[in-house]
């Protein structure tokens, strides 16, 4: 009788608890509303109910804000709400108006976006003029682009990349969400006669170094407030 006692109660005590699923939809709702920041799955795990399926939250939230004025979206690997993008043009009375970036700014970044790692003399041969200084300080002042390490060629000159934050400001879940040829044509970014050898590169923003970069040093920290020797030229 003892034995069979105890038989039973081990197997009360590996009995796992299962959270309310509607109360952990309800907690992951208010999580996500009241972040400034996308919520990533591991994030979102850890202040949940131990034991609550946490992709099925996720799936369930984006159904039911699907049709909503904000959609449940990932952006850059995390979670976030979004304005639903038919409905944009109400809020853009709205948004404060920041300074916009230049020409050079825009195409500086495209580029970065597309071919990282890319040093500041690459970025030049592709745009066909010089790049100054001032551009490269304003995108890493955004956050949008970063120092990644140092291309294993004479001068050692630095690489640039993007970051989170890009993706998360252009609303894409990844770096490979970024348009290809075809649609570039489509939006009307590639007018009149496309050269027949136009391609455009697959991105790809890997953290993990090149074969040909190395890591930066630490003084390489200060590069955006110093000019970095190795990239000086001409502006």
């Amino acid at each position: 009788m003892e034995e069979a006692i105890e038989a039973m109660d081990v197997e009360t005590s590996e009995v796992v608890h299962v959270p309310d699923h509607g109360e952990a939809l309800r907690i992951a709702e208010a999580l996500l509303f009241a972040s400034a920041e996308p919520l990533s799955v591991e994030e979102l795990t850890g202040r949940l109910p131990e034991g609550a399926d946490v992709e099925r939250i996720l799936e369930d939230l984006s159904s039911i804000y699907a049709s909503r004025g904000v959609n449940l979206v990932r952006v850059a690997g995390r979670w976030a709400f979004r304005t639903a993008s038919d409905l944009s043009f109400v809020l853009a009375r709205d948004v404060v108006e920041q300074r916009k970036l230049s020409r050079a700014a825009m195409e500086t970044l495209a580029i970065i976006a597309y071919h990282q790692p890319v040093t500041r003399a690459e970025i030049e041969e592709i745009r066909g003029v010089a790049t100054s200084k001032g551009t490269l300080d304003t995108l890493l002042e955004t956050g949008w682009i970063r120092l990644r390490g140092r291309r294993r060629a004479p001068g050692r000159p630095v690489t640039y990349g993007t970051t989170p934050g890009f993706l998360n400001h252009f609303g894409l879940d990844a770096i490979d969400d970024l348009p290809g040829l075809e649609e570039l044509k489509g939006a009307g970014f590639l007018e009149g006669r496309v050269p027949s050898d136009l391609s455009v590169p697959v991105p790809s923003d890997d953290n993990a170094l090149r074969p040909d970069e190395d890591p930066l040093d630490q003084d390489d920290l200060f590069i955006p407030l110093d000019m970095d020797e190795s990239e000086a030229g001409e502006e």
